[in-house]
């Protein structure tokens, strides 16, 4: 890592302490324009015990610093008797934010499926999330339709544009026809309460985007392994900081891949995988609580990771409840040895997108 871009990153969090510590303490920022839904805000009355809440940008909501994502378990073809009592655990630990999305678990779309079965009766518990990856009007409105029936909901908390890595996506979506018109128009018929955009490719393309429109919430991948390689720390996480965003940050243990506790596959089933096209030949360097907190260190306001098990979930819960921020010089050295395994940290930055 060069000389400027260390003193940028000094400099960023430094001048971000105010929100940033705005975000830990929940302290109130200023309200965003009224979404047009008349639901009441979801509430889980576990969360304030079970874990620290931060505010979820300017959107009022107090979020869980650990939230529920929607893939592992939870996208597995015919995998409801595993993926649906991770998802009631999760509400019954305190957690109050899932994530989903329209393509996780393929055409049939296991993941929203699965969520949908809990939402059948707890849906005002969790602030729910899911996502477009069509990039016109019209795909985007089949998109949420079919969401609204498999999440089995009238309305969802946050829709959000899925995977905006390129500059042909941000142009797709804010060209004529394009897929923010459908956000939009959703949000004034309060089918959606709150917009949002997704991004781990670079960051450049999701910095276009939140200056188009003032999305309320952004996910990005952000893990210790970031200041290696196209980060988002520099430029991207401050922006949204400024913006008074909800940040939502994902692919904290790069499936596993920056975990000690990780054994590369062989060879040849990565050659043949999305993961893959960055080829893995070591464990990663660092456990998961050194993984979650560096992650959590940052001016989030909640981190998603998806679970295979119950106690997988249990234990990313309690790392919540015990968090407390790192040291500048605890994260310095944290990263520094993400840097023999930052590629495969960072696969999603890698694959061919032409």
């Amino acid at each position: 890592m060069d000389k400027k871009i260390r003193q940028d990153r000094r400099a960023f969090l430094k001048g971000s302490t105010a929100a940033a510590a705005a975000v830990f303490a929940g302290a109130a920022l200023p309200s965003a324009a009224t979404a047009s839904t008349t639901q009441t805000m979801p509430n889980n009355p576990r969360t304030q015990d079970a874990m620290p809440t931060r505010n979820l940008g300017r959107t009022g909501y107090k979020v869980g610093i650990f939230s529920l994502g929607g893939q592992a378990a939870l996208e597995k073809a015919n995998n409801a008797d595993v993926a649906v009592p991770i998802i009631q655990r999760a509400l019954d630990l305190g957690v109050n934010y899932l994530d989903t999305s329209s393509i996780y678990g393929g055409p049939m779309r296991w993941s929203e499926r699965y969520v949908g079965e809990v939402m059948k009766t707890r849906r005002g518990e969790a602030f729910l999330a899911t996502k477009t990856k069509e990039r016109t009007r019209e795909g985007s409105m089949r998109m949420i339709d079919e969401s609204l029936k498999l999440l089995n909901t009238d309305h969802v908390d946050l829709w959000q544009l899925h995977d905006v890595g390129t500059m042909t996506d941000v142009n797709q979506i804010f060209d004529k026809g394009g897929a923010i018109e459908a956000l939009v128009a959703m949000q004034q018929q309060g089918v959606v309460r709150y917009l949002g955009v997704t991004g781990h490719y670079r960051p450049d393309a999701l910095m276009e985007a939140i200056r188009r429109h003032p999305f309320d919430c952004i996910l990005m991948a952000l893990n210790a392994a970031d200041p290696h390689h196209f980060s988002f720390e520099d430029q991207l996480l401050p922006l949204a900081v400024e913006k008074q965003m909800g940040i939502i940050g994902m692919k904290v243990p790069a499936r596993g891949r920056i975990l000690s506790s990780w054994t590369p596959p062989p060879l040849e089933q990565q050659e043949h995988s999305w993961e893959g096209m960055v080829i893995a030949k070591q464990p990663g360097t660092l456990d998961i609580r050194e993984a979650v907190y560096y992650t959590l260190t940052r001016p989030v306001s909640t981190i998603i990771i998806g679970c295979d098990s119950i106690p997988q979930l249990e234990q990313n819960v309690q790392l919540a409840r015990d968090f407390t921020p790192l040291t500048d010089q605890q994260m310095a050295s944290i990263a520094a040895r993400t840097e023999a395994v930052s590629r495969q940290s960072l696969f999603f930055r890698f694959y061919d997108r032409a």
